[in-house]
């Protein structure tokens, strides 16, 4: 199937390309409309009860954005109700400080959201109204075509198609699209004209929240629900049996990192280090020190083996060696600005990259 996109004042458009074979079941006009229309019948009935959707508005919508990307519903709710309490609303958000909002955030991860949504909020004071063309919002940071597709179409009734892994999934199964993706972006980039072909023009915000509700809860990646799938009479992988077979996207390779952390506890204070703010991660955050991150003079010559911590990371395998440890002096410490000992009661008070504060959490029995 060709497809081909073009871009007008930022929304991404259907081209003439885009053309669906004579023999599949979305063929037609009133296909494509009956599509759209038992997707959105579903959705009114099976949709979840999420608290940007029962009580919406643009802030809400544009907050939950932000937190899902690359995260899951059920670690964003707590996340999402603790935020708008302490920042209700874009200005005041924006009146708050760098240090507040990332403490805030902390445990999400991909820490430059809560920076991105920070700096956005700033922005939008500049306008009169909101912006709700997707091209304005796509100018904004942390906001790409998913995002401004998300965002415009729900608070604003946009008619611009949502495109990211949900969407490319169900899209692929529907047309049993046999391409092979380089990564996710690229499949997404090329079928973003095809979503914006099918979407429902009535209620394109409804329509984008369905289509991802089906995606997270009826088309999933492994053990598709395909029984109870309401579009599934249009789903030529669904109707063949081999959905899980889609999408054909190659496989990122893993990346196998090792480090040493270090444990150092000086009277009723641990050893920590901040990370430096011009990092491209987790920048302003602290950490345990690696060996590595002290002086020469002062490395520990012993340690002793505590336990082995191991996480994934997009595409990483990280296995994390906590090693006890002891400073013979500390006189050349202060020259070292983002080694500092902090007293266990103060904590709480800084924000620690996400595995980290769980681990001293545990350990130093924080509150």
């Amino acid at each position: 199937m060709p497809f081909s996109y073009e871009k007008d004042r930022g929304r991404m458009q259907p081209s003439s390309d885009v053309k669906i074979p004579d023999n599949h079941p979305l063929s037609s006009n009133k296909a494509l409309e009956s599509f759209g229309n038992e997707l959105l019948a579903w959705y009114d009935e099976h949709k979840r009860e999420l608290p940007w959707r029962t009580s919406p508005s643009l802030y809400k919508t544009v907050v939950s954005e932000f937190m899902l990307q690359q995260t899951r519903v059920s670690t964003v709710l707590p996340y999402f109700d603790r935020w708008l309490e302490k920042f209700p609303d874009f200005k005041i958000l924006a009146a708050s400080s760098e240090e507040k909002v990332v403490k805030a955030w902390e445990g999400l991860g991909y820490y430059s959201r809560a920076r991105n949504l920070w700096k956005l909020a700033k922005e939008i004071q500049a306008f009169d109204a909101p912006p709700e063309d997707p091209g304005t919002w796509q100018t904004f940071p942390g906001v790409g075509p998913y995002v401004a597709a998300a965002v415009t179409s729900i608070s604003f009734g946009s008619a611009t198609a949502v495109a990211d892994g949900n969407v490319v999934r169900i899209l692929t199964r529907i047309f049993a699209h046999d391409e092979r993706f380089r990564d996710g972006a690229t499949a997404q980039r090329k079928l973003r004209p095809l979503a914006q072909a099918l979407l429902s023009p009535n209620r394109p915000g409804d329509y984008n929240q369905a289509v991802m509700e089906l995606g997270a809860t009826v088309c999933n990646r492994r053990s598709p629900l395909c029984l109870t799938c309401p579009v599934l009479k249009f789903c030529q992988a669904g109707q063949r049996g081999d959905a899980e077979a889609y999408p054909n996207i190659d496989k990122k390779k893993i990346e196998h990192l090792s480090i040493d952390r270090l444990w150092i506890v000086r009277n009723e204070a641990l050893l920590l280090r901040k990370i430096p703010n011009d990092s491209k991660r987790l920048a302003g955050l602290y950490e345990l020190p690696r060996p590595e991150d002290l002086p020469e003079s002062l490395k520990p010559q012993k340690t002793v083996h505590i336990t082995t911590k191991r996480r994934a990371i997009a595409n990483q395998s990280i296995e994390e060696r906590i090693l006890r440890a002891e400073l013979k002096g500390s006189r050349e410490l202060s020259n070292a600005t983002n080694l500092k000992f902090i007293p266990f009661e103060k904590l709480n008070e800084l924000t620690l990259s996400g595995p980290h504060r769980k681990w001293v959490k545990g350990w130093v029995n924080l509150s």
